[in-house]
């Protein structure tokens, strides 16, 4: 199976970057193809420009200045998103990821004025996410951004596809065993994916 992992976070000695590479590594081993997509490290620009909101909707060439990511998005069976939760949310670098990429033509189109799902090569999503809140701090603002996984993306990826969110709570309390248990149970769940 071919795997599009997205990772993003800047610093590359930090735990989230532990993870990522338990990902790759697990799936790797597990004998799966793995496009690797570090978002900082190949410099992605998270900024929806004029023009390309201008160009949004033009079939033609919405995707031009993106070409390459939608290219990666289309050949891919699976997706494995790696992130850290900042103010409820996706980084920056991923939400523009998302803005600039999942487009019209590609996540979705429009027929007769409705928004149709076309993400259907994608059949298995995971979500490896840390969260410097409490689980409890984090159900009670909605857990937006597992949300817009399980929903949103469940929405425009295969019918049915296999949808997984892996979550480490409360990094701002970690211990190293919570995190050295979280790792494997990581390293566990990519071995069986």
């Amino acid at each position: 199976m071919r795997v599009l992992v997205l990772f993003a976070h800047p610093v590359e000695d930090s735990y989230q970057a532990a993870l990522h590479q338990t990902v790759v590594d697990a799936l790797k081993t597990k004998g799966h193809e793995v496009d690797d997509c570090d978002l900082y490290a190949e410099g992605f620009d998270p900024t929806l420009s004029r023009d390309e909101r201008i160009a949004y909707h033009d079939l033609d060439c919405n995707q031009d200045p993106v070409k390459t990511y939608v290219e990666r998005l289309e050949a891919a069976d699976a997706l494995v998103l790696v992130y850290p939760v900042w103010n409820f949310g996706y980084p920056a670098i991923l939400k523009g990821f998302f803005d600039r990429v999942f487009l019209p033509g590609v996540s979705f189109k429009m027929v007769d004025g409705k928004v149709q799902p076309c993400l259907h090569n994608i059949t298995k999503v995971t979500t490896v996410a840390t969260y410097g809140g409490s689980r409890l701090r984090t159900f009670l603002v909605g857990d937006p951004p597992r949300k817009c996984v399980m929903r949103v993306l469940r929405a425009i990826v295969k019918p049915a596809a296999r949808m997984r969110y892996l979550a480490h709570y409360d990094m701002n309390r970690s211990t190293q065993q919570s995190r050295a248990a979280f790792l494997a149970y990581v390293a566990a769940e990519m071995r069986g994916f």
